[in-house]
């Protein structure tokens, strides 16, 4: 993998712990940031050493969302240069919700705009008690990009969904978990101890079965109920013939803990 300029990365104990690095920029999206969280993205999708994925930001904000200044610069030809930023963001966000491992994300501060997609976006999501969310779009007369048209009604439903996109609420970490957009809030100092948790949990977890189940959830909303439970079928009974679905029925008849190899 290529030396990074706008993201951490590193991989430790079957975990990839990808760090937003824009800290003087609030890590706010630019188009070096979206190629290179897309090409994280790919490697999480394809490493099968790869059994979780730990997102986080870093400094006092977990991202901005986009970069407007990158984006006056390319005056008329932005709206051309603002296609290149999403081709590159969508695809890293399509790995994320695609790829077996978990998504576990930390948001440790502000999450607006695009920050706020990719937050949402998490499988499990945990937020520091002083983080705030708002899209923030509207705002400067633009629409959602990163997913959040995709998960906001799915999460919270279409009537906040509308509201959070044409006012641009700002929700503190308490609101966002109880409207359903978040997993836990947690102390601020006990964040990153947290997640990172939550990450070498799923690590040593039945990778397949998360990918199959992230899967299934992905696409119910397209399909009838009779078709959500022919590829329900499908997926179990593929995944009970795998040495981790052989491993994982095996222990639980021994009355001892799984060794999952993902």
């Amino acid at each position: 993998m290529n030396e990074f300029q706008t993201i951490e990365w590193k991989k430790q104990n079957g975990v990839a712990h990808i760090t937003l690095n824009r800290p003087d920029n609030a890590n706010s999206v630019n188009l070096l940031l979206a190629q290179e969280l897309m090409e994280a993205a790919n490697t999480c999708d394809c490493d099968p050493e790869i059994r979780a994925v730990l997102l986080t930001g870093k400094g006092r904000m977990f991202s901005a969302g986009g970069d407007l200044p990158s984006f006056i610069d390319k005056g008329d030809a932005a709206g051309q240069h603002l296609k290149d930023v999403t081709a590159a963001l969508h695809t890293a966000s399509s790995r994320f919700a695609r790829m077996a491992a978990p998504l576990i994300v930390a948001v440790n501060g502000t999450a607006a705009g695009a920050g706020f997609s990719l937050a949402v976006s998490g499988d499990i999501v945990f937020a520091a008690e002083s983080a705030k969310f708002t899209l923030a779009y509207t705002g400067v007369a633009l629409s959602p990009d990163g997913g959040s048209s995709y998960y906001l009604p799915r999460l919270v439903g279409l009537r906040r969904a509308q509201e959070l996109i044409l006012t641009n609420r700002v929700l503190s970490a308490q609101e966002a978990l109880e409207w359903g957009l978040l997993t836990k809030v947690v102390a601020d100092d006990e964040l990153q101890s947290e997640a990172l948790a939550m990450a070498e949990r799923m690590a040593n977890g039945p990778t397949q079965a998360y990918g199959q189940s992230k899967a299934l959830l992905l696409d119910t909303y397209n399909n009838n109920f009779e078709t959500q439970l022919e590829l329900e079928s499908r997926s179990i009974a593929k995944l009970i013939n795998s040495p981790d679905g052989q491993e994982g029925i095996h222990a639980f008849a021994e009355k001892r803990k799984p060794a999952f190899k993902g």
